[in-house]
């Protein structure tokens, strides 16, 4: 009898209401979004095939963009299509498991998105801080067990909020002012307490993206170290070249997720509309922008793409 009490107040479907008191701009909105979209899947779709098919780029720094892109790629189709739905009045309904499937691999590409730019740190330590170990370190084997473990780590951290989503009773609320389903916005329609959900919440957003960006912190301040005590102008301005398309891409990543968290939980003065399209920031404007700072900072991904898109021969 419980378990049918607790289904019969699990609503059949929630209905996205987009950004709630933006509704009479949703036709507008719908533009930048659809730009930004068809580019973040043009962009990563050309780097990955650039990749794949330059063997001068099965490299561990390339190959590690090519996860990213991977990230990129699940980040933004798991959210902006359903948006764009909302945006053009096509469909505000989505089915209960249908936004617990959304919720699950749009944190899951977020926080495989954080591993894998806490590798390329480390990639770029070793490279610069202990280059005689480099090959050794860094062999393709190792490069696919990172990758497994972004996995991994991923779906252990956001397993668990499939059930602690499940378990809340709803009691018939079911209207969400949001484009996408994300964990904290399912969790405030229950009746019920959300205490549990609100922390665990919390702690793996301190514990996954919170621990990558200290750690990725600690490693540019090691490389810094070594990159001043070199005695050539030259190699000084060549380490950073390398490491400066990685820093403007994690400045890109964490600042709006950062702001956006820190936001939603403190900024209760900030209208709700600010916080919806912040959420869509944060899941949108990394996989636009990360390809298009990597083809313009690496002359050799660059000369790649060129040749490419011109359909020019080797």
């Amino acid at each position: 009898m419980a378990a049918l009490n607790q289904t019969s107040l699990q609503p059949a479907s929630f209905l996205l209401l987009g950004m709630a008191g933006l509704e009479d701009m949703h036709a507008w909105l719908s533009i930048p979004f659809c730009l930004m979209y068809v580019v973040a899947l043009l962009a990563n779709f050309i780097l990955l095939f650039v990749i794949a098919t330059e063997r001068s780029l099965h490299k561990p720094m390339y190959l590690f963009l090519a996860m990213l892109a991977v990230a990129d790629l699940v980040l933004s189709s798991s959210t902006v299509p359903r948006a764009l739905s909302i945006f053009w009045s096509l469909s505000k309904k989505i089915s209960f498991h249908a936004c617990l499937t959304q919720m699950f691999f749009t944190h899951l590409s977020f926080i495989a998105e954080s591993t894998i730019l806490l590798a390329m740190a480390f990639d770029r330590y070793v490279a610069i801080c202990n280059p005689l170990r480099y090959a050794t370190v860094f062999t393709h084997v190792m490069i696919a067990k990172i990758g497994l473990a972004a996995i991994a780590r991923s779906f252990c951290v956001m397993f668990p909020t499939i059930f602690l989503l499940q378990r809340l009773p709803y009691c018939g609320h079911s209207t969400m002012p949001h484009t996408y389903c994300e964990h904290m916005g399912i969790a405030r329609l229950a009746c019920a307490d959300i205490s549990v959900n609100i922390w665990y919440g919390f702690a793996t957003t301190l514990l996954s993206p919170g621990v990558d960006i200290v750690l990725i912190g600690v490693s540019y301040i090691l490389i810094l170290r070594a990159v001043f005590r070199l005695s050539s102008k030259d190699a000084q301005r060549k380490a950073v070249g390398t490491c400066s398309s990685h820093a403007c891409v994690i400045l890109i990543f964490y600042t709006p997720a950062f702001f956006s968290f820190f936001t939603l939980r403190f900024g209760h003065n900030v209208p709700h509309h600010v916080h919806i399209l912040l959420a869509n920031v944060y899941v949108l404007l990394p996989p636009v922008l990360n390809p298009i700072v990597y083809t313009v900072k690496n002359k050799l991904i660059r000369e790649k793409v060129s040749r490419v898109l011109c359909g020019t021969g080797q």
